[in-house]
């Protein structure tokens, strides 16, 4: 299968919307003001080069928004459409935020997962990302509109 990458712009916004909307994971891991169309130009904004969609067709088949506070970085959104998995699209695109990260000075990058998404757990860790049994992920929301999480 053919397809494209390159960075994301906002003019994306729509079809990444759609594309996250199109696994239930992924809608679930979605916010109600980080997540919207202002939200990701902000961390566009911040984060220009790291952030990288796959197209086949003129469509987004896949996209990874990953971002760094210039010590570590965080990915905080991976996706492919159901369609089109199982093609190394997802490894593309990691390794495209990964070479990005690096030539940003960036030596560590982690992500989150939810525990139950056995896929996805078994993708990043054949991509190398070991599972941390020693730390506990701890957030506070400070928008009443972002439910904290359970």
């Amino acid at each position: 299968m053919e397809y494209t990458t390159r960075l994301v712009t906002i003019e994306d916004y729509d079809s990444i919307f759609e594309l996250w909307n199109s696994t239930e994971q992924s809608r679930r891991a979605l916010n109600p003001v980080d997540d919207t169309r202002e939200g990701i130009d902000r961390y566009l904004k911040r984060n220009p080069t790291t952030c990288f969609v796959a197209v086949a067709d003129g469509k987004i088949i896949g996209v990874i928004l990953t971002g760094h506070d210039g010590r570590r970085a965080l990915i905080h959104h991976m996706c492919v459409h159901p369609d089109y998995r199982r093609l190394g699209i997802a490894a593309r695109l990691v390794a495209l935020a990964e070479e990005a990260l690096q030539k940003e000075g960036i030596q560590k990058v982690f992500g989150l997962v939810f525990k139950d998404n056995d896929t996805a757990n078994s993708f990043w860790e054949a991509q190398g990302y070991s599972l941390r049994t020693n730390l506990n992920y701890r957030n506070k929301s400070l928008n009443s509109n972002i439910p904290t999480g359970e």
